[in-house]
């Protein structure tokens, strides 16, 4: 029998602005892991720590780990891992607010997608919603125009397979549970850090000191300067994707989807105030721009 989960938007509001607070405060500290650390362990360790966790969970009987459809399921988180790697690696890089911007042009381009792969008509209305995106992005690139480099492009990449893991969650995992959907991209992120390590190893390329050693360095075994942040990491990811999913399940993805821009409020917040990463005056116009450009589109699409 199917049980059908009431519709509450207040509530999943709610949840989706608490998992923006977290998601917005943990994911600082990935500039921190990456000044020893790297990016391919990172993904290990996280994995490692979540991954038992998802086990509890499920043993407790609140998910199922095993996929419906293996191929569609880890097609998915393939792309999401892939996303999720340009995001990672770009904060070694670029401020919280460059990063999260690049991350958000997601819906854009999953609109874009839509249109000229699967074939939906868009309107007039999310065709502004679109241009207005790309200027937001423009504005933030421009930010650091004298400073460019193609490092800048990592987030928005990222923002672009994220969509297409969004379009592949859609399209091809209907019915999938949470928690394999979740488990399915540790386990990609782990192999994709083993896969990494390995081809690092045989090049034997020096990696720099600090954060600029982040994608290329292998594995640092003095791990006391990072650990507790991989465990705050594992610990807090796992708790704001299952709130996330929880806000989706239980409320409207058109009006759900318009809290997910919190993030822009709680993560330069604390990257200010822990990292102390101040706002420029362009880039929070080009955060607005995206801002409104996401919101539009989910308004225009809950009202097809």
């Amino acid at each position: 029998m199917v049980h059908f989960i009431p519709v509450n938007n207040r509530k999943a509001g709610l949840i989706m602005v608490l998992a923006m607070l977290i998601i917005g405060f943990i994911d600082n500290y990935i500039a921190v892991i990456a000044e020893t650390a790297s990016l391919w362990q990172f993904q290990i360790m996280r994995a490692g720590l979540a991954l038992p966790i998802l086990l509890i969970i499920s043993a407790f009987g609140l998910g199922v780990l095993k996929p419906i459809r293996w191929w569609a399921v880890y097609f998915r988180s393939f792309l999401t891992a892939l996303s999720m790697l340009f995001y990672f690696g770009s904060l070694a890089f670029v401020t919280f607010a460059d990063a999260l911007a690049g991350l958000f042009t997601a819906p854009i381009f999953v609109l874009l997608i839509s249109a000229f792969f699967l074939r939906h008509p868009i309107g007039p209305i999310r065709i502004i919603a679109v241009v207005i995106g790309f200027l937001g992005i423009l504005l933030v690139l421009g930010n650091t125009a004298n400073e460019f480099s193609y490092i800048s492009l990592l987030p928005a990449i990222g923002g672009f397979f994220y969509a297409c893991g969004s379009v592949a969650t859609r399209q091809l995992c209907m019915g999938e549970s949470t928690l394999s959907m979740l488990a399915a991209l540790l386990i990609i992120q782990a192999s994709i850090g083993f896969i990494a390590i390995f081809c690092l190893s045989i090049f034997g390329l020096d990696a720099p000191l600090g954060a600029d050693g982040f994608i290329v360095r292998i594995w640092a075994w003095e791990m006391s300067s990072f650990i507790w942040w991989v465990v705050l990491q594992a610990v807090g990811a796992t708790i704001g994707v299952g709130l996330i999913f929880k806000a989706y399940q239980i409320g409207d993805a058109s009006y759900v989807s318009i809290y997910e821009y919190s993030v822009f409020i709680f993560g330069p917040a604390f990257a200010w105030l822990l990292m102390d990463q101040p706002v420029a005056a362009l880039q929070a116009l080009g955060i607005l721009c995206i801002t409104f450009a996401g919101v539009l589109i989910a308004f225009r699409s809950g009202s097809k």
